[in-house]
């Protein structure tokens, strides 16, 4: 049994090594293990925990790379498998810190892991998993949309059962597609996450609270809402948190938001309380962001324990939830 499982998106990327230079002028590259769900396991595992992924690749030295890279990192890649006709698709990206990461998605017309098929899953290691970790862009074509319908019914409403928002219109004819497929699978998950981008596709509104309570009214039993720069929000039935950001200095921050992920994963597995859980996912987050890989940067469990100690003296806020609220 894994404590954490994710299914979807897998890549290489292909990050420039030269920081403030537009792709066209960048002469030297590095080469990083990639894709939003299979960076969590990667820092899922970075925390001491079991992990493992779900997902396709071409049958190609990329798709080489990336089983080497897992294993390297200590994830179970033994539901990766390859398909036949299809690249391993490849990530570039242009580096101007600190808020300016624009991405270019080599996956058309289509990608290995968008080719995930319902009767291909392992339904009791889905089942079995503490953690079973989705993401909205897994839903943007067939047959993925229909494996990760399958997933959920294997979970059947288990803790925890999560979706990461993780809009990428470039994945969708228009949003209103997106805002569709997320609605689908919300009654069926127990945690939701995204950024203000991404819970405005999901429910309309860049208000977090006002987000985060329409997210809960959808099924979900914690939502997150993460605020960039303003630090992560996150509200129960019962509770409100808003935590403040760690500060560092940016170098990228495209894996910071996996690393978080990875982080949240371990905080809801020990049971911790809301507010330590949210400040040391923050940590692991606020370490990547002052790298430049995703996958390769993420923290262990004792780097990233050692800055949300340093930075607890920062206030948090906590509320308890009345009822009659409008959300």
């Amino acid at each position: 049994m894994l404590d954490v499982l994710t299914i979807g998106r897998v890549g290489v990327d292909i990050y420039p090594l030269q920081i403030g230079t537009p792709l066209a002028e960048v002469e030297t590259f590095g080469k990083f293990l990639g894709g939003s769900p299979t960076n969590v396991a990667v820092a899922a595992s970075r925390q001491g925990l079991r992990a493992g992924v779900i997902t396709r690749t071409g049958a190609d030295a990329f798709g080489d790379y990336v089983h080497r890279a897992l294993r390297d990192f200590g994830v179970d890649d033994s539901q990766v498998h390859p398909v036949d006709g299809l690249p391993t698709p490849v990530t570039f990206c242009e580096i101007f810190p600190p808020d300016h990461f624009p991405l270019w998605f080599y996956r058309t017309p289509t990608a290995p892991d968008l080719q995930i098929r319902p009767e291909e899953l392992d339904t009791d290691a889905i089942a079995a998993a503490r953690v079973f970790w989705l993401t909205g862009t897994g839903l943007c074509q067939q047959p993925s949309r229909d494996a990760h319908a399958a997933a959920l019914v294997a979970r059947d409403g288990r803790p925890h059962t999560v979706l990461d928002l993780d809009y990428r219109p470039m994945f969708w004819s228009d949003p209103a597609a997106a805002t569709a497929a997320v609605a689908e699978v919300l009654p069926r998950v127990t945690v939701a996450v995204g950024n203000l981008d991404e819970v405005e596709i999901a429910v309309g509104t860049r208000d977090p609270e006002r987000a985060a309570g329409l997210l809960l009214d959808r099924g979900p039993r914690l939502a997150v809402v993460k605020l960039g720069p303003a630090g992560v929000l996150a509200r129960t039935r019962t509770e409100t948190v808003r935590v403040p950001p760690v500060p560092v200095t940016v170098v990228n921050g495209l894996g910071a938001g996996d690393a978080f992920g990875g982080a949240l994963c371990l905080g809801l597995l020990r049971d911790w309380p809301l507010v330590r859980t949210l400040r040391f996912a923050n940590a692991a987050g606020a370490i990547v962001a002052s790298r430049l890989a995703c996958s390769a940067a993420m923290p262990d469990h004792a780097e990233t324990a050692a800055l949300a100690r340093a930075v607890q003296s920062e206030p948090a806020s906590s509320t308890a939830a009345g009822g009659g609220e409008d959300r």
